[in-house]
């Protein structure tokens, strides 16, 4: 059992995957406090679900009073990391990476606290070293540390390897650099761990072993497990793509069905891992018999949702939800809404095409399977025909509302 509170909760929690020093580690974190980073690169202009484990561990850790340090990856956008990727990244132009950055930005504020207490959350861009890096200089004094052969043993490398696509000299650098980064925080902010997901295992090593070589300090890096659900699901993502933690991609209502839709089995990870509530609640949640644990879903779903937008947005989504679901009304407040044009209604328009051109179906061939299998409804009133004929004479409220199934609904809008 770790002696200090911040790894005994973390691994109570299932945060903890690998270490390379776990002794070293909470001896370190029972001195005092001390500073702690994982790096966020501006691949899009929001994070997603897949990086809230890493938020959340940083949320952790400053609960315990000590210091986290989200790093954007401001300098090593322009590379792209290639771990476990098919294929090299699209290079983004500078204009892209500096509103992607103010988008990252917006989601780790929500969760992490920064600029405020003794254990203020600090956040930078390692545009700020990197960019003035001398080509030749980072050559003698940092890449004489690398050894390739160890870093073609990595197997982030050595699936991309395997493949035709092969791996870029510019991608090969990656790794250097990310273990520069953590030589530049531990020389600026003292910073002594590194967090990561698991596929990064290899890039933290490196920088582990660059600051022991560099500066002779000890230094540690932690993993977190890489999550699937339960069905073997990559977390994060839905038929309709990635559940994004900013408003504008993913709506605060999708965003809480999302977690509402947890499979049973998950629901005690995922209040462990994504909820502030005492590990003892959770585990009570999760063994709610039958039925009842859709209860502990509808916690879990506003408790996630209030820490990544808020407490009242979480509230209205989980209320509209009801509404929607359990009350059979038009709940507008909430629901995704998409408008088509007004001309589309006006001469009437076939069942089976409205929801293929409100996309919740991907075809016309589709969506008439979904109603002949009786799982379309208008204005919560199953429809029968796939062919019925919906015009002006059907709004409610100047809106349709669509259901796909029991867990997918939309407001449509003409003008």
């Amino acid at each position: 059992m770790p002696k200090s509170s911040f790894l005994q909760e973390a691994q109570a929690r299932g945060f903890i995957f690998q270490a390379t020093d776990l002794e070293g580690l909470d001896e370190a974190l029972s001195k005092g406090q001390i500073s702690a980073y994982i790096g966020f690169d501006p691949t899009a202009d929001s994070l997603h679900v897949g990086s809230l484990v890493q938020l959340m561990l940083l949320r952790l850790l400053q609960k315990h009073g000590h210091k986290p340090v989200a790093l954007l990856g401001g300098g090593t956008a322009q590379i792209g990391d290639p771990s476990f990727r098919e294929e090299a990244r699209s290079l983004m132009t500078q204009e892209v990476i500096d509103a992607n950055l103010k988008g990252i930005e917006q989601n780790i504020r929500q969760i992490v606290t920064i600029d405020n207490g003794p254990n203020s959350g600090i956040l930078v861009d390692n545009a700020e070293w990197l960019k003035k890096l001398p080509y030749i200089e980072l050559l003698r004094d940092v890449g004489i540390h690398f050894s390739v052969n160890r870093m073609l043993s990595f197997d982030s490398v050595k699936t991309r390897l395997d493949r035709e696509q092969g791996l870029s000299f510019l991608e090969f650098n990656y790794s250097i650099l990310q273990s520069y980064d953590f030589r530049e925080l531990n020389r600026r902010y003292g910073t002594v761990l590194q967090m990561g997901g698991s596929d990064q295992w290899g890039n933290i090593v490196s920088g582990v072993e660059l600051v022991r070589r560099m500066e002779g300090k000890q230094v540690f890096g932690l993993t977190a497990p890489l999550l699937t659900t339960s069905s073997g699901a990559k977390m994060g993502k839905t038929a309709k793509g990635a559940v994004w933690l900013n408003a504008e991609k993913c709506s605060i209502f999708d965003f809480w069905q999302f977690w509402r839709n947890t499979e049973d089995a998950d629901v005690g990870k995922f209040l462990k891992l994504f909820t502030d509530l005492p590990i003892e609640e959770c585990e009570r949640l999760a063994a709610l018999p039958g039925a009842e644990i859709n209860e502990a879903k509808k916690i879990l779903a506003t408790e996630v949702t209030a820490i990544c937008h808020n407490r009242a947005a979480a509230e209205q989504a989980q209320q509209a939800a009801q509404e929607t679901f359990e009350q059979g009304k038009l709940a507008q407040t909430g629901l995704p809404e998409i408008t088509l044009p007004a001309s589309e209604l006006a001469v009437g328009i076939p069942a089976f095409k409205l929801f293929a051109l409100s996309h919740l179906s991907n075809s016309n061939a589709e969506a008439r399977r979904l109603i002949r299998g009786g799982g379309a409804k208008l204005n919560d009133q199953k429809i029968e025909d796939e062919g019925q004929i919906i015009t002006t004479n059907d709004l409610h409220e100047n809106v349709l509302k669509l259901s796909a199934g029991r867990k997918i609904h939309l407001l449509v809008k003409f003008q």
